[in-house]
């Protein structure tokens, strides 16, 4: 049996490494593609080399621009690939654009299309990411969800149940097989950083990041969690240029707003090493909401909603917004009395292999 893979962006590769590696396992031919979405060292190529992922079979060189440019680029550098391989199935992952443009191509061939991390939902159709899980899980032939709240949501849309599995998050069988490579790497001690001493944060979706005004109150909410607690930030390419057009300082540099260091981008093991032993983290990412929820760690969304309600109900999520106010008492209360941790069933390292089991019985 061959199947295409397709990873691009940062999240992507975490998510398909450990399915590529079931599927070998189950005897599947693996052709690994690689879109381009992400394609700078820190944002792909690092990646790349923490998980172990061996080269792409095939690169599509999609690059930046529009939703709709990359999705285009995609389809088309995609499009006379499956018609040349004609494999038998085609994994997406998650909900990126790339997810979107294979799935479309996919859906018009004669391969199955498989969906890794069905059914989120967040209700919020402003954001691209869940325009993106709506319509791939329209077009898909199995649905992958990683908790009951997403098989739930699929067959509330109406999806047949036949096509449904719920497998558990593949994103926690990456971070349990690699946590204790990323704690012995010695990443906080390169930053000066000890145990439990620091929160972490990370921003990157376009609501927060481009538009200056909800930055602006996150820099400002930040800035009053910075001086509860000290505050990491490793910056995207993107946010360092949104954080200069605030006049805010390079990375290596404080904010003028508190205690909010802004470091570059961290690699998978270097990330989940801060992760792992900060005292708080503050994100806009749908996946540290979930690493946070395995890790324990108490974490606190910059958004007005989420994808990953399981997260809040079993985990050690909790929304909080973009407010200044809001932001800050939460995190006041989170430092005085953290959650207990908690984890949601079938999040234990071998989701994947309940998927690989699902495309090859």
């Amino acid at each position: 049996m061959r199947v295409i893979c397709v990873a691009g962006a940062r999240p992507n590769f975490m998510k398909v490494k450990p399915v590529m590696d079931a599927l070998a396992a189950r005897g599947a031919r693996v052709v690994f593609v690689h879109t381009g979405q992400h394609y700078d060292q820190a944002m792909s190529e690092v990646f790349l080399a923490d998980l172990g992922l061996r080269p792409p079979d095939h690169h599509l060189g999609a690059g930046s621009g529009s939703h709709a440019e990359q999705v285009a680029r995609v389809m088309l550098a995609f499009e006379p690939l499956v018609e040349r391989l004609r494999p038998d199935a085609v994994v997406v992952v998650g909900d990126v654009n790339s997810t979107l443009a294979c799935a479309l191509v996919t859906a018009k061939s004669a391969a199955r299309l498989a969906h890794v991390e069905a059914g989120l939902r967040s209700g919020d159709r402003s954001m691209p990411e869940e325009v993106n899980r709506v319509i791939t899980d329209r077009v898909s032939d199995l649905l992958f969800a990683p908790s009951p709240d997403a098989a739930g949501n699929l067959r509330a849309e109406g999806c047949p149940p036949e096509r449904i599995r719920l497998v558990g998050n593949v994103m926690v069988d990456t971070l349990l097989a690699n946590l204790g490579r990323a704690r012995r790497r010695g990443t906080l001690a390169g930053l000066g950083l000890t145990p439990g001493g620091y929160g972490l944060v990370t921003l990157h979706r376009s609501a927060n990041v481009d538009d200056p005004g909800v930055l602006a109150r996150l820099i400002a909410g930040l800035g009053r969690v910075g001086r509860l607690c000290p505050l990491v930030l490793p910056a995207h390419p993107r946010l360092t240029a949104r954080l200069a057009g605030l006049g805010a300082a390079a990375p290596g540099r404080r904010l003028p707003v508190g205690a909010l260091r802004v470091i570059p981008p961290a690699g998978y093991l270097d990330f989940v090493a801060l992760e792992a032993s900060a005292r708080l983290v503050l994100t806009d990412s749908g996946g540290v909401q979930e690493e946070t929820t395995v890790l324990g760690v108490p974490c606190l969304t910059l958004r007005e909603s989420t994808e990953r309600p399981v997260t809040i109900t079993e985990g050690t999520n909790r929304l909080v917004g973009t407010d200044p106010d809001v932001i800050a008492e939460a995190a006041r209360m989170v430092l005085a009395d953290p959650p207990a941790p908690r984890r949601p069933a079938l999040w234990d390292g071998r989701a994947a292999e309940r998927i690989a089991a699902g495309l090859i019985p």
